[in-house]
């Protein structure tokens, strides 16, 4: 079998999903009539090691057992329960023998080591109907005493989704990585080679296509390659990825091209196209896309300017045949609800627009093209792209992996999604902007969006300036609360140790952040330590935020998170703990009305924020604004109209009488009869699937009828409660 391109992710990523920058390139090459074959060697490998045979080969892979530390012997002594434990519990984590739940969750199945010292009260944290979900959380655990294990006797850099990262995280230098690559192959080294081998030997493809999302996918990456240059050094293997799109745009040193014979950067379509004209003799290397090469012993730079990268319609639909789908494994992180959704289930990954419409964060890598160039996608595109997925994986669950998604685009998704009747559920990551009012969180929930996540960063307007977020607490308070009355789960990426932030501005942030947690408006959320990158409008200016790099290093190989100093700021490090051990106990709804300090082990100040911030902006009664341009829809159905005679004091009169409804409740309302006519012949006009029509529109038809007060009308009870059955102005 012959193919052209073989495109692959070194371990390890996901073990609940496949990366997509695999299925995206093959959808491409797809439409250009390029044979390829892609493959995870993640889940590969994962499933490969943790069978009977793998660990019984693991196992047997430990010699000197009085060396092991405490939990190390523990595992090793009921090795031989692993063993016969591990394949139902994998095929339990893949969904294919859910009645072993019961007897998972009894814990009396499975061996414990140490990870289950982390155990909280299952019942409180699960509830008494949450067997799946108590029993795919032990198996978790039981997984994890093995990683360690792992990681303590046979592989030191062993992670589910972070291998040897430390090695790739901003390796100034190649010395540390080219000296690891001379050392014997791990266990885990030796499976990936041979799952490696397999695909090899059968496709005999020309050129190997390897994607490194990240950091920790990039020493397995290395010895994939380093293989194949010794038995297949004929195969052109070149990289790409988000790692390199970040980390090496200032790569010099010329030993990486001993295993690489390219490094691409950015979009890989164009520059995959041009590297396989290049292999086939078509064009000379100068005439290479955005590519790294050796040449006459340097490491050299092409990017044709004369060749264009594809538009967002015509890269094709992404492509996940090949990939082992059902051999994905569910985990469960239960402190965390929106990890539990990283984490627990497959989902079809798909972007809504490439770029941020937003683009202006200063701790960004804003200067780079994968941010800076934002181009959406035609709402009617996607929904053909979800259908050609749904069709091809049988699952309609999407993440939409958007550096933030463009509310007019998930406003234009969702109408289309509701249109065509399709039955999806999807999240993604957006900007806490305040064109998410409450009618379109509630279109966005009937669309099937279950969960969000966006950047709160540190909830303090100075430095949400300073960020240049383009929101303040007030507005992300606001619309987290729609969102969360629109039963879509809220999750906010926390920042602290932003330049200037002040111990004051630190414990601030956390009360407001409490305080969301106390209100119900945010159900997940996680602080990030911030760092300073490279390509970011602080790494490129740092004196501008008050900051220095900490020293200047030439660099050869990997360029992105950068040192700095500081020196107005408070001692970052100090809160880590306690920043993190309170948002832990928020999330489970614990010690919400306890003092701040209690979290820390150093001396903070008391908050400066009143107690009842958030509670008053949520609370308070929003305006409502008349905008012509609005759209407004109609998602309910109208039961039946009916006129009723209404009496008081011998007087009288005729109503309309509406009954309207929707999937959770049926709601009447009486209005002036000769208003209630034309709202109820106004109403099935309203649906997605007619021609839109706006509020200004409404207007004009309303006085057309000779009708009078429209904005009174329509801004007043009864007719603004219909929004709790479908009648929404976006």
């Amino acid at each position: 079998m012959n193919t052209t391109v073989f495109l692959f992710t070194p371990p390890f990523t996901q073990l609940n999903t496949p990366y997509p920058a695999t299925a995206y390139l093959k959808g491409f090459l797809n439409t250009k009539g390029i044979t390829s074959f892609h493959a995870d060697l993640g889940i590969e490998v994962t499933v490969k090691l943790f069978s009977k045979q793998g660990l019984m080969r693991l196992f047997n892979e430990v010699k000197q057992e009085e060396q092991l530390s405490t939990n190390a012997q523990r595992i090793f002594a009921q090795k031989d329960v692993y063993i016969r434990t591990i394949g139902d519990v994998v095929a339990f984590l893949q969904g294919k023998n859910p009645t072993m739940a019961h007897f998972i969750a009894s814990r009396n199945f499975l061996p414990e080591a140490d990870r289950f010292n982390e155990l909280t009260d299952l019942h409180w944290a699960f509830g008494s109907m949450g067997v799946q979900d108590k029993a795919k959380y032990i198996a978790t655990l039981y997984l994890e005493d093995l990683s360690d294990f792992i990681k303590e006797c046979v592989d030191e850099h062993f992670g589910f989704s972070r291998y040897a990262e430390q090695l790739g995280r901003s390796a100034n230098s190649f010395d540390d990585f080219y000296a690891e690559l001379q050392k014997p192959l791990s266990l885990i080294d030796e499976i990936t080679i041979e799952q490696l081998q397999q695909h090899i030997s059968k496709l005999q493809p020309k050129l190997v296509a390897i994607s490194v999302p990240f950091p920790g996918n990039l020493f397995s990456a290395f010895r994939c390659v380093q293989w194949i240059k010794k038995y297949h050094p004929s195969i052109h293997v070149t990289m790409g990825g988000g790692f390199p799109n970040t980390e090496l745009r200032s790569l010099k040193d010329q030993r990486v091209f001993e295993f690489f014979d390219t490094i691409t950067l950015d979009d890989g379509e164009a520059p995959l196209e041009q590297l396989l004209k290049f292999i086939n003799n078509e064009i000379g290397k100068e005439e290479l896309k955005r590519t790294f090469i050796l040449d006459k012993y340097e490491v050299v730079y092409y990017n044709n300017s004369s060749c264009k990268d594809y538009k967002q319609a015509d890269v094709g639909t992404p492509d996940y045949s090949d990939l082992l789908l059902d051999q994905y494994i569910s985990a469960i992180e239960v402190a965390n609800p929106m990890h539990s959704l990283w984490t627990d289930g497959r989902w079809n990954k798909l972007t809504m627009a490439h770029g941020c419409y937003w683009g202006k964060c200063t701790f960004c890598d804003i200067s780079l093209d994968y941010i800076k160039l934002y181009e959406p996608i035609a709402a009617s595109l996607l929904c053909d792209r979800m259908e050609t997925i749904i069709a091809q994986t049988g699952n309609n669950g999407f993440h939409f992996v958007d550096e933030a998604a463009p509310p007019s685009l998930m406003r234009s998704l969702a109408l289309e999604i509701i249109k065509r009747n399709l039955i999806v559920s999807w999240w993604t990551n957006i900007r806490f902007e305040k064109s998410f009012i409450r009618d379109l969180c509630l279109l966005l929930r009937e669309s099937g969006c279950i969960a969000v996540s966006g950047g709160l960063e540190v909830a303090s307007d100075r430095l949400l300036t300073l960020i240049n977020k383009g929101v303040t607490v007030e507005q992300v308070a606001r619309v987290n609360k729609h969102f969360t009355e629109a039963g879509i789960m809220v999750h906010a990426y926390l920042m602290y140790g932003f330049p200037t932030q002040t111990a004051q501005e630190t414990i601030d942030s956390l009360e407001m952040v409490r305080q969301m947690f106390k209100a119900g408006i945010m159900q997940s959320a996680f602080w990030h330590r911030f760092t300073m990158t490279a390509h970011s409008p602080i790494g490129l200016d740092p004196a501008k935020f008050n900051v220095q790099r900490a020293k200047e290093t030439e660099i050869f190989f990997a360029d992105n998170d950068v040192e700095h100093m500081d020196a107005t700021g408070a001692d970052h490090e100090s809160f880590s703990f306690g920043l993190k051990k309170s948002l832990f106990n928020y999330m489970q709804g614990l010690c919400l009305d306890d003092t701040l300090h209690k979290w820390f082990e150093v001396k903070v100040p008391k908050t400066s924020i009143a107690p009842d911030y958030i509670l008053k902006i949520v609370t308070a009664d929003e305006l409502p604004v008349f905008k012509p341009a609005a759209r407004v829809v109609f998602l309910g159905t109208l039961l039946k109209s009916e006129i009723i005679t209404k009496s008081k004091k011998g007087n009288q009169w005729e109503v309309m009488q509406l009954t309207i409804t929707n999937r959770k409740q049926t709601l009447q309302i009486q209005v002036d009869k000769t208003k209630g006519e034309w709202l109820a012949e106004m109403l099935p006009q309203l649906s997605s699937s007619n021609k839109p029509v706006t509020l200004g529109d409404l207007k004009d038809s309303f006085e057309k009828n000779g009708l009078e007060d429209f904005e009174l009308f329509w801004d007043n009870k009864p007719v603004n409660t219909l929004y709790k059955v479908g009648l929404l102005r976006l």
